[in-house]
This record gives C-alpha cells, structure tokens and sequence, in this order.
C-alpha cells in the first residue's frame, strides 16, 4: 500500500495541477526497480506512476531525475515520461511521472529508436559535462565541465567511480597502475568528437516500448558527453537488435573502428555496478584495462 502519509500528498498535488479534486483509487506495485519503490497509481483523472523513497536517502535524486527528463523532452527527439512533480513528506521523497502504457514493439521499432538516438545526440554544447550534477543508479554523478572528453571522462567518470571501489577494496594498488597507463593512452584512442547530449544509462532496462510501439527513455544520467558512450552502453547486456545500430550509423556515421572502443566506455558503467553490487564486476574492469 502507498503510505498514507504520501498518498495525501500526491493528491494534492495532482488536484493542484488539475484544478480538480484528484483522488487515487488504487496503487499498484509495479516491478523493475532496485533503488526505489514504484508503484502505478489509478486515479478519476488518469494513471500516473510514482517512484518514492527514504527522503533522506537520496537527496536531491528525483529533483535532478525531473530536470534530466525535461532537457531530454525538450529536444524534441525521442520520447520520455512527462514529469508532473516532485515532492516530498516528512518520511518520504518522490517523482511523480505520467504513466507509460507499453505496448508491442512496431515493425521499425529498433530502426525509428536509432535514428532518434542520433537526433538527440547532436544537440550539443560548449563542453563536456552539464550544469548540475545527478545521479547514475543511486550514485552521485559528478558533471563538473571540461573543454575536452577524456579529462572530462578521466576525472568525472573513471577517477570517482575508482576511489569508491579502491576504497572498498576491490583493486589493489598494481591495478591502479593498469588504469594509469590507460589514461595516457586514450589521446590515441578516442576519437574527438563535439560534446553530445546523451541518455547517460542506456540499457535495456531503461526504455519503453509504448502504446504505439514506438522507443521512450526513462531513468536517465544524461550529460553531454561522447555519443559514443551511450553506444556502448547498448552493448554492455547483450546488445540491442542489429536494425537499431544499422539505423543510427545511417542516421550519423560512426568513426571508423568505434566497435573496438566500446569496451573504453563501459569501463564507466561496470566501475557502477562494482560499487553498488560488487561480484564478478570487478574482474571484467581488470579484463578490460589489462589490455592497456
């Protein structure tokens, strides 16, 4: 059951922005999340879908998730969940989104989420990084901005991501010299590109097919980063259907070689999960930079 306590408010909240009295009939549990709570909430004006938490769990998590969302709306290239609100109670923290009702993917799915991908990929800025920090999972993201990718990837994706796992011992000083010796070679390596605003977490978890079968992003990280990186998250699970690769590369073409880059990049993301479920994690991180 929604606490009590929540649900007061949300109904406020959505009687507010609906200039109505807005009341929920029911909240139903919804499943995927391992961070947060979620639930689908009927109510006499719509469905809406909720993620809640401690409020001192994470703060700031669902504010930063709410500005994310609209950047990404705003671009006008691939769809995301309308954000209705953010809130919070004395126990509770939340993010009230419009619900996505998901459907079968159609014929041109993978080809129509490729092509949109690139759309979104060249809205661009002056450097790398954004102007507030967020989070990726239930950590923090530093964005801090950079002139250039690989300081920005260095120092604000690999370099925190390595002292919480260090920290934790999970590698050990030699394999800190793996890494070293990596950053001095990536100016070799990655091509250089003009920043990119990308979905920051793009796995397979992190996308709908809605009701018109049709790609929409959720939960993101974004950043303006290398588009390339949020390629290689693609790959990271098991890859997306080869229509959605063939799609963007005609869309934009991809720097010769980029598919031997990609395990560069996910470097980011498994340094991620090695901090937040630790496992075998590691030993692909050390697979990858022993290479170097």
């Amino acid at each position: 059951m929604l606490p009590d306590e929540l649900k007061i408010n949300v109904e406020s909240a959505l009687s507010m922005k609906y200039r109505h009295k807005v009341q929920i009939s029911e909240a139903l549990v919804t499943g995927g999340g391992c961070i947060n709570e979620t639930y689908t909430l009927k109510t006499n004006e719509n469905r809406f879908f909720i993620k809640f938490n401690s409020a001192a769990a994470f703060p700031g998590m669902f504010e930063t998730e709410a500005v994310d969302l609209k950047i990404l709306a705003q671009t006008r290239t691939i769809d995301t969940p309308e954000v209705i609100c953010t809130g919070s109670t004395v126990d509770y923290a939340f993010l009230l989104l419009e619900f996505i009702e998901s459907g079968a993917p159609e014929l041109n799915f993978w080809e129509e989420f490729g092509r949109n991908l690139a759309g979104l990929h060249r809205h661009s800025a002056k450097s790398f990084g954004l102007d507030h920090d967020n989070f990726i999972g239930s950590l923090v993201q530093t964005n801090t901005e950079h002139p250039d990718f690989i300081s920005f990837f260095i120092s604000q994706r690999i370099e925190p991501q390595l002292k919480n796992a260090r920290d934790k011992g999970a590698f050990s000083l030699a394999d800190l010299r793996y890494f070293e010796s990596l950053f001095h070679s990536l100016q070799n390596i990655l091509p250089v590109e003009k920043p990119a605003l990308i979905h920051g977490d793009l796995w397979s978890g992190n996308y709908v097919v809605t009701s018109f079968g049709s790609p929409c992003l959720v939960d993101p990280a974004i950043s303006f980063g290398h588009r390339e990186s949020d390629i290689a998250m693609t790959q990271l699970f098991g890859g997306f259907h080869p229509g959605f690769y063939h799609a963007y590369t005609h869309a934009w073409p991809m720097e010769k070689d980029w598919q031997k880059r990609m395990d560069i990049y996910n470097l980011y993301p498994l340094l991620v999960h090695v901090n937040l479920f630790g496992g075998g994690y590691a030993g692909q991180v050390l697979r990858i930079i022993r290479q170097f």
